[in-house]
């Protein structure tokens, strides 16, 4: 990835790469999770305990291949007796159906199984090698594979499944006498077939297990979970009236009749309610709107937003931890950072929380049916009463009572034929210049 970032912390859908795994991996329900990871990605395991707070990890010392990383592992599951499922963290889009269903394929009559998919282009991928029957005896890796074997498309995925007592007996048999010089994983299957075990296999489409090594793949794994959020959007009851221009996050909730305009971005933990409108241009993350809201264009939400039903966020507007409640209205050039807005208070164009002074940051509170003039500045810590006014071009710096008028501005002046005069001296002073 040429990158300072560990590969699977890489985001598609506003998820981590490995976040992708993980959740696909805890909606099969797993006893247990071991993360292998290297040397200094403490990054890495703290973001599996995001997802899997009793993940264990396990540092990977040296880089000797997916059967080293296994053996790695393997202290960790000693007393363990079930089924050991081996995933990788740079395939986000396996699916929980693909793994139930080579979860099933482990018995007592085949104790270790592997996930396959046919390849358009198989290049680069180890082959998975059938008898004349058509039982799974070995898995060829590119650079150990004969020219027969390389026109193979049924190829490997990496993903297994096997008993956990079977496991360390073939882990323990392990060697590095290959093309890399590493421990492979796949020399399992042919472990297991000396051993007099049958093996399985199942088939998903290739699309499930892409794997993420370069840049441009990254942005084809995106491009595809986009598709199929979207697709997933459109047909829960939304409206995406340019899908290709709107931007998901996977976990983004999205309510029926919800209508999202032209280039929009989603980020993570957003919730969107029924019949709300998204005006283009809006970027959202960690926010919430609830039903019959309407936010821009060009309005941005940032974690802790909390919009509340019928409310009004206009162009040009951002909110950033605050709620505004119901009927409430924010139409233009303002920002309302650390505050509640109260129900069916209006916030004037240009208005500004001063929530922060260099070093702390500082609670407003706007009461319902309250109406701040435009161009104002709330200075935090602030409390504007029920019902209360505020002046255009007010700097409010202390709590303004219920039903009160609070206006801070200097004097206006004006003097009558000030500028005729100005005007007339100008032009004479340029003339006896020339």
């Amino acid at each position: 990835m040429r990158s300072s970032l560990p590969k699977v912390m890489h985001r598609a859908a506003g998820r981590t790469l490995i976040g992708h795994v993980l959740s696909t991996l805890s909606a099969i329900g797993p006893s247990s999770a071991i993360v292998v990871v290297g040397p200094g990605q403490d990054a890495v395991a703290e973001e599996t305990r995001r997802y899997m707070p009793d993940a264990l990890a396990v540092t990977q010392s040296e880089r000797k291949g997916t059967g080293h990383a296994a053996l790695t592992a393997a202290p960790m599951l000693e007393a363990f007796t079930g089924k050991v499922l081996i995933l990788f963290g740079d395939c986000p889009n396996v699916s929980p159906h693909a793994l139930r269903g080579l979860l099933d394929q482990v018995t007592a009559k085949t104790p270790l199984a592997v996930l396959g998919f046919r390849a358009a282009d198989p290049h680069g991928y180890g082959r998975l090698i059938q008898d004349s029957d058509g039982n799974l005896i070995d898995i060829r890796e590119e650079l150990d594979a004969s020219e027969s074997e390389r026109r193979i498309e049924l190829c490997n995925s990496g993903i297994m499944v096997l008993e956990a007592n079977l496991m360390h007996k073939l882990l323990a048999r392990l060697d590095n006498r290959n093309a890399r010089g590493e421990y492979y994983l796949t020399d399992l299957v042919p472990l297991a077939r000396k051993a007099g075990a049958q093996i399985a296999f199942a088939v998903c489409p290739e699309a499930e297990v892409a794997g993420v090594n370069t840049r441009e793949q990254l942005a084809e794994i995106e491009l595809a979970m986009q598709k199929a959020l979207r697709s997933r959007a459109m047909d829960g009851g939304a409206t995406l009236t340019s899908p290709e221009t709107v931007f998901l996050s996977a976990d983004t909730k999205l309510g029926r009749d919800v209508v999202i305009e032209p280039n929009v971005v989603i980020g993570p933990a957003v919730e969107i309610a029924d019949e709300v409108t998204i005006r283009s241009f809006c970027h959202l993350e960690g926010a919430s709107i609830a039903r019959g809201a309407v936010v821009g264009p060009f309005a941005r939400l940032r974690p802790g937003a909390r919009i509340g039903e019928h409310a009004h966020i206009g162009n040009f507007v951002e909110i950033k931890n605050a709620s505004v409640e119901s009927g409430a209205k924010i139409n233009h050039l303002s920002y309302v950072g650390d505050a509640r807005v109260g129900e069916k208070a209006n916030i004037g164009a240009g208005t500004i929380t001063c929530n922060y002074d260099g070093i702390a940051k500082y609670f407003t509170d706007i009461g319902a049916g309250a109406f701040i003039g435009s161009n104002s500045a709330l200075v935090a810590p602030v409390k504007i009463g029920d019902g209360a006014y505020v002046g255009s071009g007010s700097v409010i710096d202390r709590d303004v009572e219920s039903d009160s008028l609070a206006l801070e501005r200097a004097q206006m002046l004006v003097k009558p034929g000030w500028a005729a005069r100005f005007r007339a001296v100008h032009k004479k002073r340029k003339s006896t210049a020339g």
